[in-house]
């Protein structure tokens, strides 16, 4: 019997370990494999490749991973991304006249940027305010912003690209700094300052207790509606610089842009480990899922795989890591 008790408490304690490093083996299981398949993958351009890739859903699921540990969701980050790339590159581009008196205002780089910025996050704060004001389920409000962030970029940009930004601005999706790719950097610094605020400040352990419990976190004197408002607009502010980061690439404002990211982020978030029923998860397992769907795309594309299933494929993937997720859940329960 105490034989048995051991060889049981041992096979926890290896199943606990296996879950606990299995997006790593993953990861590591996908690039041998990819490695085996093709002859392009495992060379320095195709890194800096991934990462420079990488570095946007980074941005988008770290904010995603606040709003999953609430408990939310927010299907609207890559209408968000779309719209505010259209307004710092049309601002940046245009300016904004105002013919009513007489006035045009100009806008630099920084100018653009920022007024880019805003617009994320005032859309993200207003899917707070919606979910929190009128308990609107953060599947619906969201669904909703996808929709309307999408018709106001077209609204935007007339349904044509806005292009030719200026060597400045590409700098930010295109350059370099100290032989690391910006966008690198700019994912590194995002995900830094995540890390810490959910680690370090009381908003964090508040995101944590809502997730948890909302009930309890109210009694408990937490102001349930005020974090809500700051995490989403903290992920729409991050879903625009993702947003400005992709328009900088391209040196070009597309209306379709950032279509489907809402599901790399959430795919990303989920395969790091972060639980879709709120209260546990990581940003840096975040980094590591977005890590796996970036590797997983683009040895799609080297392989040569129909775009068509690629999106089979992805959603597989998805499904597989929501199944996980479920069946973890009930195994500590």
């Amino acid at each position: 019997m105490e034989i048995e008790i051991q060889v049981n408490t041992g096979l926890k304690r290896y199943t606990a370990q296996v879950k606990r490093f299995q997006s790593l083996i993953a990861l590591f299981i996908l690039c041998v494999t990819l490695t085996l398949l093709t002859d392009k993958f495992l060379t320095v351009d195709n890194a800096w490749n991934v990462m420079r890739q990488i570095s946007v859903n980074i941005c988008i699921a770290t904010g995603m991973t606040l709003v999953v540990l609430t408990a939310g969701i927010d299907l609207s980050v890559g209408s968000v991304l779309a719209l505010s790339g259209a307004v710092a590159a049309g601002l940046l581009k245009n300016g904004l006249p105002v013919p009513s008196i007489n006035l045009f205002v100009g806008f630099t780089v920084l100018g653009a940027v920022l007024a880019g910025l805003m617009v994320g996050a005032a859309l993200g704060f207003f899917n707070g305010w919606t979910i929190t004001k009128f308990k609107v389920p953060p599947f619906v409000a969201t669904l909703a912003m996808l929709t309307i962030a999408r018709g106001l970029t077209f609204l935007w940009t007339k349904g044509y690209p806005i292009s030719n930004l200026g060597n400045d601005f590409d700098y930010i999706g295109m350059g370099w700094f100290l032989g690391v790719p910006l966008p690198v950097w700019i994912s590194i610094i995002v995900v830094v300052v995540a890390v810490l605020l959910t680690r370090q400040t009381r908003l964090g352990r508040y995101v944590y207790a809502i997730g948890g419990n909302e009930s309890a976190a109210r009694l408990s004197g937490i102001n349930i509606n005020k974090v809500k408002l700051v995490v989403y607009a903290i992920a729409g502010g991050l879903a625009a610089v993702g947003g400005i980061m992709i328009t900088s690439r391209l040196d070009s404002a597309q209306p379709n842009a950032g279509i489907s990211y809402e599901l790399d982020a959430i795919a990303a978030v989920v395969i790091g480990g972060t639980s879709l029923s709120g209260g546990k998860g990581s940003i840096l397992g975040t980094v590591l899922g977005a890590v796996i769907i970036g590797v997983l795309n683009n040895g799609l594309v080297l392989l040569d795989v129909s775009p068509f299933w690629q999106q089979v494929v992805k959603g597989a993937v998805i499904l597989l890591a929501v199944i996980i997720d479920r069946s973890g859940s009930k195994a500590d329960a």
